[in-house]
């Protein structure tokens, strides 16, 4: 019988995804990841069978724990369009001020769409930021907030492109003052300002 986990899975995983969008994939060591999660090599690999299994595992971490938390926080149902432009400005603030971007875009850009992740992988992340998107405009749409012209679904994937082209500029280091005026400009057109 295999001995239960004496760890805290989140927090492992959390640390884990954590250095994975810092440093990358291909770069990162076991002692870095090791130092990230609290846990041994030989924990490592007992309980994700290696660095790709604790990758997998931490990406999904992510969607759940950060994106689907981050659009909930900022451009829920209730939250209007008004909220999915507190989405946008919210990436432009990391919580320890730092630029290290975002899991997913950053391992679109490592991997493109081969290699380390199941094939599905990035495309179910974007699909569920263009899903909530879309639902988004519809509902604005519908409130007469929106040109009646206006595509939602169309809108919500030029939007997913937009989100994601940010999120390579704040990892490079792009003026984030410029950046907030990109994200004003794109909204206020959005809504025929």
């Amino acid at each position: 019988m295999p001995r239960p986990r004496s760890f805290d899975e989140n927090d492992v995983l959390g640390g884990a995804m954590h250095a994975f969008r810092c440093t990358g994939f291909s770069t990162i060591s076991i002692r870095t990841l090791e130092e990230a999660t609290g846990l041994s090599a030989g924990s490592i690999y007992n309980t994700y069978g290696d660095k790709a299994g604790l990758f997998k595992a931490s990406f999904a971490h992510y969607l759940q724990e950060v994106l689907q938390r981050r659009i909930a926080s900022h451009a829920g149902p209730d939250k209007g369009l008004a909220g999915v432009r507190a989405l946008f400005q919210s990436l432009l603030r990391e919580p320890d001020g730092a630029s290290h971007g975002c899991l997913i875009t950053n391992s679109a850009i490592e991997f493109g769409s081969e290699g380390m992740l199941p094939a599905d992988a990035l495309s179910e992340a974007f699909e569920i930021l263009r899903a909530a998107l879309q639902s988004r405009l519809e509902d604005a749409k519908k409130e007469k907030l929106l040109p009646q012209g206006l595509n939602p679904a169309i809108a919500a994937l030029k939007l997913v492109a937009f989100y994601q082209g940010l999120l390579v500029l704040v990892r490079g280091g792009y003026d984030k003052r410029k950046l907030k005026q990109a994200i004003d400009l794109e909204f206020n057109t959005l809504e025929g300002k």
